[in-house]
């Protein structure tokens, strides 16, 4: 059986022997490196790196005491912003949904065969249509029921609700609301978003129809961050599929779903999984 490890993802300004110094700080306490990754923003002139090592002591008080090291070290040594987890840590998610169920499905069935590293705990939704579908899987359903005239009482709700669950992360599958920025800031956990376009392309509403009326011959979908700005978030991962002049809008719906789930999984994948530095509104994603 694996050995916890420990995962840091770091950046900051290059210098020559970033890679050495992590290495040599890791051997120097007797670890061994499981997994390195890094990268350059030449533009910027910014280094990111993913390191995994399994440490000597792997009891869970040590396991504390050396990710807070690490974090020390990156900050007075490197001088690099360092965030530092356990390779078993579980995140407990939110699932946000409207009507729509197919990324809804999708996901919850990968929890459920554990393909996801992380803790489905709940469902919150602003229609019941799907209610009975949870009870099913035997998933926690909240209905936040939201108009224009309650937008705010409806997501003062859902924040209390994902503080009193300790949500960590939120992924919207295909939720039909705009989250204020006001919400976004209150709950202070990422928030994963699937929209059924390859942006920047076809923002918005409709963008199957947006695309069959333009011609492209072909469409996507893309996951991201969500942010106060619609459709504007850090890009985690996108998809394009083929169409041509002989594929209805019904046709795109349909092949648009398909991508859809893919792409939405493998962005939350990523994201729980620690495989993602987020650095001016783009992501270091490391394989």
């Amino acid at each position: 059986m694996k050995k916890e490890s420990i995962i840091a993802l770091l950046h900051g300004p290059d210098h020559p022997g970033i890679v050495s110094q992590v290495a040599s700080w890791i051997y120097d306490r007797n670890g061994n490196i499981d997994h390195a990754d890094q990268h350059k923003d030449p533009e910027a002139n910014i280094f990111f790196q993913r390191v995994e090592w399994t440490p000597y002591d792997a009891s869970e008080k040590s396991l504390e005491k050396e990710s807070n090291a690490f974090k020390s070290f990156a900050r007075s040594t490197l001088e690099m912003s360092a965030s530092v987890v356990l390779s078993t840590k579980k995140p407990k998610v939110a699932l946000f949904v409207s009507k729509i169920d197919h990324c809804f499905h999708d996901l919850i069935l990968r929890f459920k065969a554990n393909e996801l590293n992380g803790t489905l705990a709940c469902i919150i939704s602003n229609h019941e249509d799907l209610k009975d579908a949870a009870e099913s899987y035997d998933i926690p359903f909240y209905y936040t029921p939201l108009e224009k005239n309650n937008k705010a009482n409806a997501e003062e709700a859902q924040n209390k609700l994902l503080k009193e669950l300790e949500i960590e992360v939120v992924v919207l599958a295909r939720y039909m609301q705009i989250l204020s920025s006001e919400f976004l800031k209150a709950i202070s956990v990422p928030v994963i978003n699937i929209h059924h376009s390859f942006l920047p392309a076809f923002a918005g509403g409709k963008p199957y129809h947006q695309a069959y009326n333009r011609g492209v011959k072909i469409i996507g979908a893309t996951a991201h961050y969500a942010t106060a700005a619609l459709d504007e978030g850090p890009i985690i991962y996108q998809d394009v599929t083929q169409i041509n002049h002989r594929n209805s809008i019904i046709d795109l719906i349909r092949k648009g779903k398909d991508l859809e789930k893919s792409v939405f999984a493998q962005a939350v994948r990523l994201h729980l999984n620690n495989r993602i530095l987020v650095y001016n509104n783009k992501t270091v994603v490391f394989d």
